[in-house]
């Protein structure tokens, strides 16, 4: 029997986290209709319907604690606060691509301390929790080993860069770099050593805070865009995930870059 601090909230989250996936399935599909916010990122119908979802369910279960979620929170002085994406990577959601998931963390006084991320494409279902490790489908997750950059795939996240020669500087290390649109897809590849970092250089606390705990159960190491900790119960500055042992190597590329 799983006794941990936070063993309760995960089983709810993870329960949650397979409602909200099945949404996702059902509802994956090329042409999908879809809206097209102030900041250019696209909403669907499935965000709004799993946004809904997560306000219903955590208020009946945690009326006390916070949520904030990205399409709708409900905020409250409180000490917990549930940080959500209901479709983490609708860009790629929204055009037929198979790289989104739902992601849920719990954050203490701002600290991430548990997190639950669901793939329901591929049907991997991460969940992590302070002091405890990180697991996909019950297995350990750990980061890679690679010791400097260079011959090794890592992520730019979100595609509409403020710091637009981010990926060329990567590159000239002779790294590889994606960008998938999906912070916390791209977390999860890290926490599981297919990825050796993820960089993302916005201020939206539900693409970090599941990204937090996922990567730094699994042995890796996640601050801000200046190195620093910082809250995630509010806007973030950005963050670097990486595997621990290349993390000030790349805060050094990024840091004139900003």
């Amino acid at each position: 029997m799983n006794t941990s601090a936070y063993s309760g909230q995960l089983d709810f989250a993870e329960g949650l986290a397979r409602e909200a996936g099945a949404l996702m399935r059902k509802n994956f599909s090329l042409g999908m209709k879809k809206e097209w916010k102030s900041d250019m990122t696209p909403l669907t119908a499935t965000d709004v319907a799993v946004n809904e979802l997560v306000l219903r369910k955590v208020q009946g279960a945690y009326p006390a604690d916070a949520i904030i979620s990205e399409e709708g929170s409900a905020m409250k002085d409180a000490e917990y606060a549930w940080v959500c994406d209901p479709v983490d990577g609708t860009m790629p959601f929204s055009h037929g691509l198979p790289t989104f998931v739902f992601s849920l963390a719990l954050t203490k006084r701002g600290e991430s301390v548990a997190a639950v991320v669901y793939d329901p494409i591929c049907d991997r279902m991460v969940r992590s929790e302070k002091g405890q490790g990180a697991f996909v489908n019950g297995q350990r997750m750990q980061v890679a080993s690679d010791e400097k950059l260079g011959k090794m795939t890592m992520v730019e996240t979100g595609g509409f860069s403020v710091m637009p020669s981010l990926q060329a500087v990567i590159a000239a290390t002779g790294s590889r770099v994606l960008t998938f649109y999906s912070c916390v897809y791209a977390g999860m590849l890290v926490a599981s050593g297919e990825l050796v970092a993820a960089i993302y250089k916005h201020t939206s606390p539900w693409d970090a805070a599941a990204v937090k705990s996922m990567v730094e159960e699994a042995g890796g190491r996640v601050t801000s865009l200046s190195g620093k900790e910082q809250r995630y119960d509010r806007e973030v500055d950005g963050f670097v995930a990486s595997n621990g042992l290349i993390h000030d190597e790349l805060l050094a590329l990024v840091a004139p870059l900003r």
